[in-house]
């Protein structure tokens, strides 16, 4: 996840944190309301249970979208190392098979020069 990504991830779940707030403000509104001695207006009651139904499904989505976006994250899937560390064992085999070849090709001319 580059650093701009996680950064609008970050904010998006800050967003998240304020509408959690606003909605426990919404529910302690209604709850205040049901508590009142002069009985619960109805029509508050209704529209800030709207409210808050709809913001915690707002929230929920976001939140899903967040938890998909952190699991599809592979911090090393563009990372080379796998390839380079290969391509290093290759070659110190390499290396170790042209030794291996001169050995062999001085044990040959010594055995042609003996004769």
């Amino acid at each position: 996840m580059d650093p701009q990504t996680q950064n609008t991830s970050l904010q998006r779940l800050q967003n998240v944190e304020n509408r959690v707030v606003k909605v426990l403000e919404l529910a302690g509104g209604v709850m205040e309301e049901l508590a009142s001695p002069s009985g619960p207006k109805k029509e508050f009651v209704n529209s800030h249970c709207r409210e808050f139904m709809q913001s915690m499904k707002d929230i929920q989505v976001t939140l899903r979208e967040e938890i998909k976006s952190a699991c599809e994250y592979r911090p090393f899937e563009k990372c080379d190392y796998n390839a380079r560390i290969a391509n290093e064992i290759c070659f110190q085999k390499l290396e170790y098979v042209l030794t291996q070849l001169d050995d062999l090709k001085q044990t040959a001319d010594r055995y042609i020069s003996s004769d």
